[in-house]
């Protein structure tokens, strides 16, 4: 059964490369670190949307679950969506969020937000200590956290689950009959990317003046 959307699956491999990527440059401090966290944040603002916006496996409202549903999925109750199930929701929620985080104490931090004065707005040097500290436990934190969803993958893999095939071919194997997941033009995808490109400018563009 189809229940990936080309979007979704680009999404997640790009992230994956970039994520490397600013590892390596973060830890040799070298290269273009400032550069490739404003691809990724321009990314993460993409797929935020498209969990709005998007086919149905990939908005928010979809896969998104209560303690509750979390705990029947644990035991066996609540039987397997398509798409995420309720861990790689939680997953896929946890990892949003601190990346977020991660990309914009390095915004904080590289200046992008300095050009804000001239609109009124200052930032107060704590915000700039806060951000560092956010900054530096997170690039310690993020790296245990993939290594915890790799470590998954495989154990799904052995239980003849593999979800890494899924997102890359869009096609999940279904233990139950069901519906198929309705996917939405990738053009609106395209449009939702171009707007991403267009809020990093934004955010951007003030300090460059």
């Amino acid at each position: 059964m189809k229940v990936w959307d080309a979007a979704t699956r680009i999404y997640h491999w790009a992230q994956a490369l970039l994520f490397v990527a600013l590892m390596d440059t973060g830890l040799q401090g070298t290269g273009p670190h400032l550069q490739l966290g404003m691809v990724l944040f321009t990314l993460l603002v993409w797929r935020m949307c498209w969990g709005i916006v998007g086919s149905e496996t990939s908005r928010f409202k979809q896969f998104v679950k209560k303690p509750k549903q979390i705990v029947d999925y644990l035991t066996g109750i609540q039987p397997a969506t398509a798409g995420h199930n309720p861990l790689g929701a939680l997953m896929v929620v946890t990892m949003l969020g601190l990346l977020i985080m991660q990309c914009l104490s390095g915004m904080l931090l590289a200046g992008l937000f300095d050009g804000l004065e001239q609109y009124g707005v200052a930032i107060p040097d704590t915000f700039y200590d806060a951000g560092e500290q956010v900054h530096l436990l997170l690039a310690q934190l993020l790296p245990w956290l993939i290594a915890a969803h790799v470590a998954a993958i495989v154990g799904y893999k052995f239980i003849g689950k593999p979800l890494l095939l899924a997102m890359i071919t869009g096609k999940q194997w279904m233990t139950h009959q069901r519906a198929a997941p309705t996917l939405v033009s990738q053009r609106r995808a395209f449009l939702v990317l171009i707007g991403a490109i267009l809020v990093t400018i934004a955010i951007v563009a003030p300090s460059m003046i």
